[in-house]
């Protein structure tokens, strides 16, 4: 792949006067696209590190193994080339004679702990196709490839091809930064949301924000898979609507380290945003540190933008003054639902069941990579039940549905590490 190789290893690994990544960092992502043998529709991840692929491939990865990951990866190049301008698809394999006969839980045999650039110890080669129908026919293919050893680095790599480099960094916000963390080897937020959404910018908030003269990108559209983040609980981001309530019931999980899918099969949980909804996501693009109010000066402007009465020299002082009764100068987000958008169902049942898959045997019980089943409980603010433990994937999820409650069917709550 000469010149454009070494520039796609540089986009993924590499930060500008660095020597690389370490020999035992590359090791950890040379592995295939494996399903496990005991959940036939789960991806199997061996080391820490390529959740950040493996886990976006696995939110389309439900039926017969061949068609269904053949399929997923059709749609994730599909998703790359139209975010671009490019018009046609890349997809990188072994060059001939190369594509090594070992298994798919081989890593590659490493030399001294040494700062390296990977794209040495994999002799590779483009395949240029310019229609869809053609894209899903060699995606088929290529199947012993992808489930072979670097199945998944010749993915990733296919993908940013697809989507051009030039394109992808003009998308990063940090162009310094490689998309795999050169000392830990965890995949970045762009490499994320290039993925699930085919843009990789590196917010998680809904559109584009302005910060000391800074354009910073973010999510544009609803997206068809969702991510919802530890972080957010922690306050150290704030997820937006777009990936919080996705086309499907589906949602990546993040935690500090990991990467692992929570879904169920209640459509109604991803139905069209209700009136407070969205009343909730236009309040709080006017309050982006997310401090649960804003300006009483800003009132207006968010009434106009949900197309409320908003003739200023009356109706909007009269709000102001209700929602605002202490002159403090602030309304709240909870006053200002209440009194424009009461009482509404959200069409959400009481309780509905639920699963969660993670790719790390060490993760699973006894070692057996498996979706954990459970019922999730939405209960209200008044509700009297008993709270279940507070534990990291329920953290997670609240920052979606705050009064989730999960019943799992094992004796141990699954693990979002």
């Amino acid at each position: 792949m000469g010149e454009l190789n070494k520039e796609v290893v540089d986009l993924v690994w590499k930060r500008p006067g660095s020597n690389g990544v370490s020999a035992s960092l590359f090791r950890r992502w040379t592995q295939g696209l494996v399903f496990s043998e005991t959940e036939h529709t789960a991806l199997e991840q061996f080391e820490g590190g390529p959740c950040a692929v493996i886990a976006p491939i696995q939110v389309w990865t439900k039926e017969e193994q061949k068609a269904a990951l053949c399929s997923t990866l059709a749609e994730i190049l599909e998703q790359a080339c139209s975010t671009s301008s490019t018009t046609s698809f890349c997809l990188v394999t072994w060059a001939k004679g190369q594509c090594p006969h070992t298994t798919t839980h081989t890593p590659l045999t490493g030399g001294p702990e040494t700062s390296q650039t990977p794209q040495d110890q994999q002799p590779s080669e483009k395949r240029i196709v310019k229609s869809l129908s053609e894209l899903r026919e060699e995606v088929v293919s290529l199947y012993e490839t992808w489930k072979g050893r670097c199945g998944v680095l010749f993915f990733l790599y296919s993908v940013i091809l697809t989507k051009g480099i030039v394109n992808i960094r003009n998308e990063i916000e940090d162009t310094t930064e490689p998309l795999v963390d050169p000392v830990y080897g965890h995949g970045s937020q762009s490499l994320v949301n290039l993925l699930v959404t085919g843009h990789a910018v590196s917010n998680v908030w809904d559109g584009d924000r302005e910060c000391s003269g800074m354009k910073l990108h973010g999510i544009h559209n609803q997206t068809s898979v969702g991510f919802l983040t530890l972080m957010e609980s922690l306050r150290y981001c704030k997820v937006g609507a777009f990936l919080k309530s996705p086309k499907f019931p589906i949602w990546i999980l993040g935690s500090e380290t990991h990467l692992s899918v929570f879904f169920a099969k209640e459509m109604c949980l991803v139905a069209p945003e209700s009136p407070s909804e969205q009343a909730r996501r236009v309040f709080q693009t006017f309050d982006p540190e997310d401090n649960g109010f804003i300006p009483d000066s800003l009132l207006e402007e968010v009434m106009k933008a949900l197309d409320l009465v908003s003739e200023p020299e009356y109706y909007v002082s009269l709000m102001k003054s209700k929602l605002d009764p202490e002159g403090l100068g602030i309304v709240l987000l909870a006053p200002f639902l209440l009194e424009f958008f009461p009482d509404q169902d959200t069409g959400i049942p009481d309780s509905f069941p639920v699963y969660h898959y993670n790719g790390l045997k060490q993760s699973n019980h006894n070692e057996r990579v498996e979706y954990v089943q459970g019922t999730a409980l939405v209960l209200g603010l008044e509700d009297p039940m008993v709270r279940t433990d507070d534990t990291p994937v329920k953290r997670c999820l609240q920052t979606k549905w705050p009064y989730i409650e999960l019943l799992w069917n094992t004796d141990r709550s699954p693990s979002l590490n």
